[in-house]
Order: structure tokens, then C-alpha cells, then sequence
């Protein structure tokens, strides 16, 4: 049983900001260097992921094998630039959602399996700030695993069952579903599972604080 929202939780790319076609870029100029093709499918296999996840899926496709660190360090410094020159774009409704969020005084978080650079430097060029963030950096294993979350929720003294997250891909959506969070799905790229207690919409338009409060309350018929 829940007793109402405590929390929101927020993942970063594909949700809050639309830095996918960053991550594309990137990939595509790192698998350059290690000498193999690029697909969307590839990208679609790591959305929601971890560095290390994709470093590991990028050196599996090399023809040219590289260090991991050089790896990881590549794609981070490749989106660090990016983000730099001022190309994170934020979705539409985020900045809407946020303020009304944080208007009501309920807690709120980024939860993101970024590392905490390239989350800085992203809330950065956006002007977007929270409270509270989880990166990729404060759990040992991330998304799909529940401990983003739950780490989440720690941080913020409330019940994960009590929190809704909001997210944008399988992994992530699992992550939170996992740790008993209710879930806002907005799918980014490819299909979003239907799933109890997850709410599957086309845009955070077309959410507000309203939509994520019923969510939380109809959870208690679940």
C-alpha cells in the first residue's frame, strides 16, 4: 500500500535533455578510431546503460582494440565537448514539469547512469538544477539494477514505493520498476513495455504534478 507521492525522480538523457543524437555522434567518431560500423541498433542496445556497459559493447564490435580507460575516456570527453558547444537540447514540457515540481515542495532528484561530469556539465549548459543527484559514479552496478533508485529515494528519506520516476528507456523504466518506484515512461527510441504501475505517454506535455500524484494514489490497487 502507498499513502501518496513523496517524490519525483527524474532520469537525464532521452528524458530531460535530448542528447541521443549526441551519444550517436559520439559513438560513431570513437568507433572510427577502433575501426567498425555504427548502426542505430547499436546505440539502442545501450540506451539507459552505464560507461562501462557501453565501453564493453563498443571493444566488442572493435577491429582496432584500444585500453577500456582510453575508451571511456574518448566518449566522455567527445560529449563534454558537445555539451560545451552549446548543443543539449532540453525535451519539451521538462522545464514546465520542473517548476511545477519544485513549486509544490515535494522532493525531487536526478537519477542518471551518466557520469558525474557529464551530468554537471549538461545541467550546466541547460540552466536545469536539482536538489539531489544520483550519477552513474555513486552506484556499483547502474540501470537496469535497482540501486540508482534506491539510492535515490535514501537520499531523499522517502519510501521508493511512494516515488514516481520519470524515464525514457527500458533499462531505466526496469530500474525504477524494480526498486518499487511507479513509472512515467516517455520512450525515446524503439518500444516501451507495458508494465503495472507505468504510465506510457508521448511527451512531458502531456504530464504535470496532477498526473503524477494519480499515479501514485491508483498504485494502491495494484
Amino acid at each position: 500500500m502507498t499513502d501518496g507521492l513523496a517524490a519525483v525522480l527524474f532520469d537525464m538523457d532521452g528524458l530531460l535533455v535530448d542528447t541521443e543524437p549526441l551519444w550517436f555522434e559520439t559513438e560513431i567518431e570513437v568507433m572510427g578510431r577502433l575501426g567498425a560500423p555504427w548502426t542505430h541498433e547499436d546505440q539502442k542496445q545501450l540506451l539507459g546503460g552505464s560507461m562501462p556497459r557501453t565501453v564493453s559493447y563498443l571493444l566488442g564490435k572493435a577491429t582496432k582494440p584500444a585500453p577500456a580507460e582510453t575508451v571511456a575516456r574518448w566518449m566522455t570527453d567527445g560529449m563534454l565537448e558537445r555539451a560545451a558547444a552549446g548543443r543539449v537540447t532540453v525535451m519539451p514540457g521538462v522545464r514546465e514539469l520542473l517548476a511545477e515540481v519544485a513549486a509544490s515542495g515535494l522532493p525531487y532528484a536526478l537519477v542518471t547512469s551518466s557520469e558525474r561530469p557529464l551530468a554537471e556539465a549538461v545541467l550546466a549548459s541547460t540552466g536545469i538544477s536539482f536538489p539531489v543527484t544520483v550519477t552513474g559514479d555513486d552506484v556499483p552496478v547502474t540501470k537496469p539494477d535497482p540501486a540508482p533508485y534506491l539510492l535515490a529515494a535514501k537520499l531523499l528519506d522517502v519510501d521508493p514505493a511512494r516515488c514516481v520516476a520519470l524515464e525514457d528507456s527500458p533499462n531505466g523504466a526496469a530500474s525504477a520498476t524494480a526498486a518499487g518506484c511507479r513509472v512515467v515512461a516517455v520512450p525515446s527510441f524503439g518500444e516501451m513495455p507495458e508494465a503495472p504501475g507505468r504510465l506510457i505517454v508521448g511527451s512531458l506535455r502531456d504530464v504535470s504534478l496532477g498526473t503524477l500524484r494519480d499515479l501514485a494514489q491508483d498504485a494502491q490497487s495494484w
